[in-house]
């Protein structure tokens, strides 16, 4: 019998990372931690007052203005929903997929999560008119819906929500008094930022929408944790503001101050740091359009990325191909082809999506690996895909994806 639940891969320990860029630490970034690192202490809960003007500029930048009496920072993303899904109580709503440690932080304080279906165009945001369908049928059912998760530029489905959904997404929530929690994580690695519309929740509806970004997203390695959430101005922003910050006191989330140092550093995006993050957008917007054309050429479905080091496949079309390798959901899938691939691919089911569908993330990141010479290259290279090591890379992520297309096409019925 096929089983109903990843069995031994539990979503909290077994969940995929944030896709990492796989390159070396810029050095000027390496310099400010190390000059820091004798400080050893760490700052006050929320954020010192350097950090927080920091991150006001970086959103002031970005069209969002806002005091440092409005801004939190925290070890990472998760600790931030996790305070904000404490804070704001009731019942979490999040698109179906989604970022894979959305939904564990919920289930932890032993919230409900229902996920809702997004729309033909993109990931990341629901569609308004199941967003809606879905509120009420909770609160008929005796539920109290009042988070709302999404992101515009989306981990996994790489994609960018299109403004004019993005709005009527909002116009659905605000109309179901939702507060929105908008991960701008991925904001910064649009592949073609001067093509590609992209137009934050907070943008559309300023007094309900707190907005949270992970500095991991292109700002910091992983291993250094920071993130910053904006609240809304007015009496909801500023009581939020004040449960999160009792929440973070409570869990004792104190960023470390040689990290505080370089989130500052990194946030301020003086040009090694825009320059740097403008390089790792261009390599990696290359490795996933070739993975892109490698997924599709072998008959399996992905929307064109835009964003993110990712893209995210669905292996349906294959699926009598993969069934003969004994692959029939998403663990299966997982499994097979990171053992295949030689990297972690993981399932559609880690995100939210339905056991039973062919879905998987890959990574682009994983794609680079090399020495940190080779991976130097990487970002100077005006052809990268031509290195060696990312040319074998690709080689073999196209040689399994070939393999199932040619299985697929023996075990096609005869017309």
């Amino acid at each position: 019998m096929r089983r109903t639940d990843p069995e031994g891969h539990g979503p909290v320990r077994f969940g995929p990372p944030l896709p990492a860029d796989a390159l070396p630490v810029l050095p000027e970034l390496s310099a400010v931690l190390a000059a820091a690192a004798p400080l050893g202490g760490s700052e006050p809960v929320g954020g010192g007052q350097v950090l927080l003007e920091a991150a006001c500029g970086y959103w002031a930048r970005r069209g969002l203005p806002a005091g440092p009496e409005r801004v939190v920072a925290a070890p990472g993303a998760p600790s931030l929903l996790l305070a904000l899904t404490a804070a704001l109580g009731g019942d979490v709503l999040v698109p179906r997929p989604c970022a894979a440690w959305w939904a564990p932080y919920a289930r932890l304080l032993g919230r409900p999560v229902f996920h809702v279906p997004t729309p033909a165009e993109c990931g990341g945001v629901p569609d308004p008119y199941a967003l809606m369908e879905t509120v009420r049928r909770v609160r008929d059912e005796g539920g109290d819906p009042r988070l709302l998760v999404l992101s515009v530029a989306d981990d996994p489905t790489a994609t960018v929500a299109p403004p004019e959904v993005l709005h009527e997404t909002v116009e659905a929530a605000a109309a179901e008094g939702l507060h929105l929690v908008s991960d701008e994580t991925w904001r910064d690695t649009v592949h073609a930022p001067h093509e590609t519309v992209l137009i934050g929740p907070a943008e559309m509806l300023p007094e309900r929408v707190t907005v949270v970004t992970d500095l991991a997203g292109s700002l910091l390695p992983p291993g250094w944790p920071a993130a910053v959430a904006r609240f809304p101005a007015g009496e909801i922003g500023d009581g939020l503001h004040a449960r999160v910050l009792d929440v973070l006191t409570a869990l004792g989330a104190r960023v470390a101050a040689p990290v505080v140092a370089a989130a500052g550093y990194a946030l301020a995006e003086p040009e090694p740091v825009t320059l740097r993050v403008a390089a790792t957008v261009r390599l990696h917007a290359r490795v996933a359009a070739a993975a892109h054309a490698t997924v599709v050429s072998a008959g399996a479905l992905a929307r064109p990325p835009q964003a993110g080091r990712h893209l995210y496949a669905d292996l349906g079309p294959l699926r009598t191909a993969l069934g003969a390798h004994g692959v029939g959901d998403a663990q299966d899938l997982e499994e097979f082809l990171t053992a295949r691939l030689g990297l972690p691919a993981p399932g559609g089911h880690r995100f939210g999506d339905d056991l039973g569908a062919l879905r998987v993330r890959l990574s682009t990141g994983s794609l680079l690996a090399g020495t940190d010479a080779e991976l130097e290259e990487c970002l100077s290279s005006p052809s990268p895909l031509e290195l060696p090591h990312v040319q074998r890379a690709l080689i073999t992520l196209k040689s399994v994806f070939d393999d199932l297309r040619d299985d697929a096409q023996r075990w096609e019925p005869p017309r």
